[in-house]
Parts: C-alpha cells; sequence; structure tokens
C-alpha cells in the first residue's frame, strides 16, 4: 500500500481532513470535480492544475466558481510540493498513463479519469486507441472503478481507472441480465445518446454550434473506443461470450446520456421477471434508481444517480432497457468521488447527495 493509503494515515486523516489534487483542472470534468470537492466535508481541494493557464485562477476561467473557490492554477510539476492523499487525473486519453509513468503511486493514489487504465490489454489498449502504452504494468494495478460492480477493490486499490462515461450507462443498464444469465449475450444492440460536454472542452467541428444546433447525428459507428470497454467489463461476470453492437450520438445539448439496449431472453421471461431482476440487483445501490418508467436526462442533471428502466416486449421477444445519466457527474466526475470515498474508507455517498437540477 501506498503512504496515502495506509491504516495510520486514514486514521491521521479522519481528524482532520483528506488532501486531494485534481490534475487538468480546466475542463468539463475538472471544474465538475471542484465543484463537487470544495463542498465535500471529508477533503480538503490542496491544488489544482493546468498548464496552458498556470497562474491564473480557476474563477478567472470559471466564472461560476467565483467568490467561491479561490485557487490559483498551478503548472503540473507542483504536484509532489503538496502532501496529498489521492489525485484525481482529468487529463485526455493517452497523457495521464505518461503522468502515472512519472509519478507513480508511492506518494498518493490515483483515480484517473482517461481510458488509460480501463483494459487490462496493452494490446487491446493499442488496437483502439491508436497509441503504445507506456506502462503497461499499471494495468494489471489499476481497478475497474465501477462501485456498484467492484466495491471491495475499489477501497483496497491504489490506482482506480473511472469508468466513461457511455459504458457507465450501458454496463449499469445491462449488469442485471448478464449476471443473471436472463440474456443472449453473443449479439446485444446498445443505442446511446449523449449532450456535447462529453465530448470535451476543445474545440471541434463537429460540436461547433451552427454544427449541433436543431441538429441530431451518430458517429464512431463500429469504431468507438468505448466499445471493447464495455464488452470486457460486462464479459467479467459472464462465462459466454459478449458482442455488442454499440452506436453513439450526438445530442444538442450540453450534458446527459440517455442509453438504450436490445437483447434477446434465453429462457422464458415476463415484465414481472425483467423487472424483479433490477429491484433485486440494485436494490442496496445508493445511486441507481429503478423506475417504473422511462427515464429523461433532465430527472438526472447535476446529480449522481443512473435512472433505468427494464421491459420485455412479448411481441419481439426482446428486453428493452434505458437509462439516463449526467454525463458529467455519475459518467465522470461524481463517480470519481464516489470512488475516492471509498479508498478513504468514507461512507459511499458521502457528498453526492444533491438532487438532480429539473428543469
Amino acid at each position: 500500500m501506498t503512504k496515502g493509503s495506509t491504516k495510520k494515515n486514514i486514521e491521521r486523516r479522519k481528524k482532520s481532513k483528506f488532501r486531494v489534487g485534481v490534475v487538468g483542472a480546466t475542463g468539463y470534468t475538472g471544474v465538475e470535480l471542484i465543484r463537487l470537492l470544495i463542498l465535500h466535508p471529508d477533503v480538503r481541494l490542496e491544488v489544482i492544475t493546468s498548464e496552458s493557464k498556470a497562474g491564473k485562477s480557476i474563477a478567472e476561467i470559471h466564472p461560476s466558481l467565483d467568490g467561491i473557490v479561490k485557487l490559483e492554477l498551478q503548472k503540473m510539476e507542483t504536484i509532489s510540493d503538496h502532501d496529498l492523499d489521492l489525485v484525481f487525473l482529468a487529463l485526455p486519453h493517452r497523457v495521464s498513463m505518461d503522468f502515472v509513468k512519472e509519478y507513480g503511486l508511492d506518494k498518493f493514489r490515483i483515480v484517473d479519469l482517461s481510458g488509460d487504465f480501463r483494459l487490462k490489454s496493452a494490446k487491446l489498449y493499442e488496437k483502439w486507441y491508436e497509441k503504445k502504452h507506456v506502462c503497461p504494468d499499471y494495468l494489471k494495478k489499476s481497478v475497474y472503478g465501477m462501485p456498484e460492480l467492484n466495491r471491495d477493490d475499489i477501497r483496497n486499490s491504489d490506482l482506480v481507472a473511472n469508468p466513461g462515461c457511455y459504458p457507465t450507462s450501458t454496463i449499469l443498464a445491462l449488469l442485471p441480465l448478464v449476471a443473471q444469465k436472463l440474456i443472449d449475450t453473443s449479439s446485444v444492440i446498445i443505442d446511446s445518446k449523449s449532450g456535447v460536454t462529453g465530448a470535451g472542452a476543445s474545440p471541434k467541428t463537429f460540436t461547433h454550434f451552427p454544427n449541433q444546433f436543431g441538429n441530431f447525428f451518430a458517429y464512431g459507428l463500429k469504431s468507438h473506443r468505448h466499445t471493447p470497454e464495455i464488452e470486457t467489463i460486462l464479459g467479467t461476470v459472464t462465462d459466454a461470450e459478449l458482442k455488442v453492437q454499440f452506436t453513439p450520438h450526438l445530442l444538442p445539448i450540453d450534458r446527459g446520456i440517455l442509453t438504450t439496449t436490445y437483447s434477446t431472453p434465453v429462457k422464458p421471461v415476463n415484465e414481472e421477471i425483467v423487472r424483479d431482476a433490477y429491484l433485486n440487483h440494485f436494490e442496496k445501490e445508493h445511486f441507481v434508481r429503478v423506475l417504473d418508467q422511462p427515464p429523461s436526462v433532465k430527472n438526472v442533471r447535476g446529480s449522481n444517480f443512473c435512472d433505468v428502466y427494464a421491459t420485455y416486449d412479448e411481441r419481439t421477444n426482446r428486453i428493452i432497457t434505458i437509462s439516463a445519466i449526467d454525463n458529467l457527474v455519475k459518467g465522470a466526475a461524481g463517480q470519481a468521488v464516489q470512488n475516492m470515498n471509498l479508498m478513504f474508507g468514507l461512507l459511499e455517498n458521502t457528498g453526492l447527495k444533491y438532487p438532480p437540477l429539473n428543469p
């Protein structure tokens, strides 16, 4: 265990506050982390970094934090000057692994919000992310950070790979069906729709306002990098072949993901059996709400909830599930804080009990 994760250190921090930092704090995910961490009762946000905006206050970049957060952005290299228990990496894919390779896990624990440590195979990573993994040994040390699936392993981990936004909405929507062997896992169809913040804060042609306003389109057909993540993680709860057809779409909204899945049962089911599978599987979860009607992205906005609805269509013999999350909270920063809570031995929902913003 690292310095930040020793029992002695955790007990010491419980008498004060755990010290954390955010590397890459000016993007959508980074600022969402700041929003959640500054009000967390057991955490002190010590340092936030940005290579391009070092020296400026975070409120200057994000005026929504004016009068609330007075921290100044620092260069990443200053992270070693602080006595931290945990660091959040809100860095792009292919960049986080450079940080982990340079800093290791001896000084602080890490929750990485990129895709660099979600896949256990360096070969699979290199195929889908089109870059050689610079520290493949850490892939074996990382734990996939979905509390509803890996709660105990997360508690004891020094490197947690926070799930992607699409995989979070998809895996939670399918988990009871796969775990209880109710469906044919060799052909599952996933249709996901996301707000534009899922594409990050850097300007892109397809997120440009004239291309987004009044528009709606699919992208990443057959090649989206979240495909192997979904297949790999759901594959951990079944011995059967698991293959998904995943198609993402971009909605002209700022935040939120709505995912619909279609699968075929392998045993006789009805509406009651399907619904009970979800109620039983998620009954003790803090942030998964099983609904009796299809969810809406507005009803989870700004919250760490994942709303799930499951039904059976007798005419087509298909099970349909629909899930909704806020891609920046349960799909990113909120789930990262949920993982941090587990790593620090705190109640899992600490600092996350915010009701959704609706309207």
